[in-house]
C-alpha cells in the first residue's frame, strides 16, 4: 500500500458537550484518497481501551482478512465460533459516522462510552487504521511505549492541558 494511503501522525482535539470532534485533516485526506465516502467507521479496539477508526473501504479488506483466517484455522474445532465472534466484533460493534466539510463528526454515545472519551481525544495514525484515545488512558496504560506517551504529553502541553 502506498504511503499516502496510510494513516500517520498524531493530534489532540477537543470534544464539545454534544460529542462533536474534528478529525484532523491529515487523517481525512487519507480517507478521501481511499474512496469517495466522507465517512469514518468507529469500533472498539480489540486490545486497547480506545477506538479504532478507518474508512468504509477498509471494512471490506477486514472482512477478507477474517475469511482468510478462517480458511487457515478450519481444522480447529473452535474455528467457526471464533470466526463468528470476530465478525460480530468487526461489524456489529461498529458505527459509520459521516463528517462535515470541516471534518467534524458527532461521536456516537456508545462509542464515547466504549472509548471512555471525555473532553479531549488523541488521534494516532497506525497505518491501515487510526486510533482515538482518551489521552489520560493512554498515559496510564503500562503496555504503551514511553516514546508514545511522550507524544501524548507533548500534544497535551501544546493545548495547555495537564498530563
Amino acid at each position: 500500500m502506498a504511503l499516502e494511503h496510510l494513516f500517520q501522525g498524531s493530534a489532540l482535539n477537543a470534544v464539545d458537550g454534544k460529542g462533536r470532534v474534528s478529525i484532523p485533516s491529515f487523517l481525512r485526506t487519507v480517507i478521501e484518497r481511499r474512496g469517495d465516502a466522507r465517512t469514518v467507521v468507529l469500533a472498539k479496539h480489540e486490545a486497547f481501551p480506545c477506538l479504532s477508526a478507518y474508512d468504509p473501504a477498509y471494512a471490506a479488506l477486514k472482512h477478507a482478512k477474517l475469511e482468510r483466517l478462517l480458511e487457515k484455522e478450519e481444522t480447529s474445532p473452535d474455528a467457526q465460533l471464533e470466526y463468528q465472534q470476530r465478525n460480530l466484533m468487526a461489524f456489529a460493534a461498529t458505527e459509520e459516522v459521516p463528517y462535515d466539510s470541516s471534518g467534524r463528526i458527532l461521536m456516537p454515545p456508545m462509542m464515547r462510552r466504549k472509548g471512555q472519551i471525555e473532553d479531549l481525544v488523541l488521534f494516532l495514525g497506525t497505518g491501515e487504521t487510526f486510533q482515538i484515545w482518551n489521552p489520560q488512558l493512554l498515559l496510564g496504560d503500562a503496555r504503551i511505549p514511553e516514546d508514545l506517551k511522550d507524544i501524548a504529553r507533548f500534544r497535551l502541553e501544546e493545548r495547555g492541558a495537564s498530563a
